[in-house]
């Protein structure tokens, strides 16, 4: 799994509340074998108009925010499905962090896992950020620090943000589930040989009984 640290750059505004996961990637762009090229999906409903071609009106279709790697937004992002392909989507087009009031469960945990840092803060300091970064046309930056967990904005003010400690330590050191199964291996390997000689028929092979 991607870490992250810490990082600096563009933020686009998408203030809308509810943001579900169809919207951040409608199903027909799941219809495949591989994961790859999810992020030609990203926000496709909003991104172009009825002709296919791209909505100039459309924040992530306008310089800077092109180039953005962080988004602020509403209450309640990524609400809706479980689909994973929702993070992915957002990780693919170089989105290594969202700033929200909220999140959808499942779509908050799914983040960590796939290298992007779901921020909540209070919506006044989502809406100051918002007008920060407004008033710059998108040129000042944002900074993320998932390490001292705080959020500076343009002007240079902090703010503190909280995330579940597992889940923080997994994405800082870039860490899945199985990962962290797998620093155990020598305890459990200990558990194994104790256990064996204590109940040896657990561990007969199929076939040997």
């Amino acid at each position: 799994m991607e870490s992250f640290t810490r990082i600096r750059a563009t933020a686009a505004p998408m203030m809308r509340i509810n943001i579900d996961t169809d919207q951040i990637i409608p199903t027909r762009f799941l219809l495949r074998t591989s994961e790859e090229g999810l992020n030609e999906g990203l926000f496709a409903n909003w991104r172009s108009l009825a002709d296919g071609t791209p909505d100039p009106e459309f924040i992530l279709n306008r310089a800077p925010y092109d180039r953005a790697e962080i988004i602020l937004t509403d209450r309640n992002f990524g609400c809706g499905s479980s689909r994973e392909a929702a993070p992915r989507a957002l990780r693919q087009s170089g989105f290594r962090a969202v700033i929200a009031p909220s999140f959808g469960d499942i779509f908050f945990g799914n983040c960590f896992r796939n290298g992007v840092l779901p921020v909540i803060l209070p919506i006044e300091t989502v809406n100051a950020l918002v007008q920060q970064v407004a008033s710059s046309h998108g040129t000042a930056p944002i900074e993320v620090d998932l390490e001292h967990e705080r959020v500076t904005a343009p002007d240079g003010l902090t703010f503190a943000f909280v995330t579940p400690k597992k889940l923080r330590d997994m994405l800082l050191n870039g860490l899945d589930e199985i990962d962290l199964t797998m620093q155990l291996d020598d305890s459990i390997a200990r558990f194994r040989a104790t256990d064996r000689a204590k109940r040896p028929w657990a561990y007969l092979e199929r076939g040997s009984y």
